[in-house]
């Protein structure tokens, strides 16, 4: 046999000794990875639908990037759409678990004859802003004046303030001009001075204080409490549908904990906010930041029998007849 023979036959063997001594660690990694994979695909699937660029998807993004769902015993699977209709049809025809809404619409679904528990997401309703310098302080104000309104006349911000109003003996509905529309149309509309005052979302407001030239006269939870009703309540939740909450009461468990957490290390670690800055569409740093605060201001306390309560009361305050209110088992409690 030739030398160059003899040379590949011994590369030969000493590759196949290499095998047979790799084998066995090959192996144990496949089955750990095999493992892995099986325990992954035996998690309970939680689908939420949520907005792409809605403030919702901030915390999930979170919850996700940072593996909490599989903390805490779960997958979280974030269907995102594109506007809160798509993301309502989601939840109502079965294709998500939940998805985020107010609780006035969660009490319209159960006048209607389909539940949803609801789990608190934030406590921000809304502000009413006004040009810099302007002489609009109050709700009296607002008389004779021309009022944008984000959304639509049924919108919970726009009830609310309107309850307010009655208190003080002011139908917003006949003495002020009233205008709906877009959040960002409207925005545009308040700063070229074609309406006096905007009450629109808190994000839109946060953001508009960010770019300048506007300030806040009133925030929501400031007319509420001057209304005799609770401040700082989670008028924005996660909705599932009752039925299959019932069926689901662990899985739920899990995500709440999860999300506690999540809301946590947003609220006393700035520094993750910048994985979640391009899903804020925040380019200029002082609507970045003015983003992040109020969201964080707007983090709700876990509910007890007294906010619950006061949110049923609050429901009442917008029309709700008492025979057709929601039920306290709708609103969700954790676990001791």
């Amino acid at each position: 046999m030739s030398q160059i023979s003899l040379s590949f036959a011994r590369r030969i063997r000493r590759a196949w000794k290499a095998v047979r001594l790799s084998a066995p660690a090959f192996f144990a990694g496949l089955l750990l990875a095999v493992s892995a994979t099986a325990q992954a695909q035996d998690l309970p699937a939680l689908r939420l639908s949520v907005l792409q660029f809605g403030t919702a998807h901030w915390e999930l993004d979170h919850l996700q990037r940072q593996g909490l769902d599989r903390a805490h015993g779960f997958e979280l699977k974030v269907r995102l759409v594109a506007d809160v209709p798509a993301s309502r049809l989601a939840v109502t025809s079965g294709s998500a678990d939940g998805a985020v809404s107010d609780v006035l619409w969660a009490q319209a679904r159960h006048e209607a004859g389909t539940s949803y528990l609801f789990l608190p997401f934030s406590s921000q309703i809304g502000e009413v802003m006004v040009p810099e310098g302007s002489a609009i302080k109050t709700l009296e104000d607002l008389v004779g004046k021309r009022l944008g309104v984000a959304g639509g006349p049924d919108g919970q911000g726009w009830l609310l303030l309107q309850r307010a109003a009655r208190e003080q003996g002011i139908d917003l509905a006949r003495q002020a001009t009233v205008q709906f529309g877009a959040p960002p149309l409207l925005a545009q509309s308040l700063r070229r001075g074609q309406v006096d005052a905007l009450l629109t979302f808190w994000h839109f407001a946060a953001r508009m204080r960010g770019e300048g030239g506007v300030s806040t006269a009133f925030t929501m939870d400031e007319l509420l409490e001057g209304a005799g009703l609770t401040p700082n309540l989670p008028v924005l939740g996660y909705l599932f549908p009752a039925e299959w909450a019932k069926d689901h009461p662990e899985l739920i468990e899990r995500f709440h904990r999860a999300l506690r957490q999540t809301k946590q290390q947003l609220a006393a670690h700035p520094e993750h906010w910048n994985a979640i800055r391009p899903l804020m569409r925040a380019d200029d740093d002082a609507v970045f930041a003015a983003l992040r605060d109020s969201f964080i201001a707007g983090v709700p306390v876990p509910l007890d029998q007294a906010s619950i309560r006061a949110l049923r009361e609050l429901l009442l305050a917008t029309g709700t007849r008492p025979e057709r209110l929601m039920p306290e088992q709708l609103f969700y409690q954790a676990r001791p």
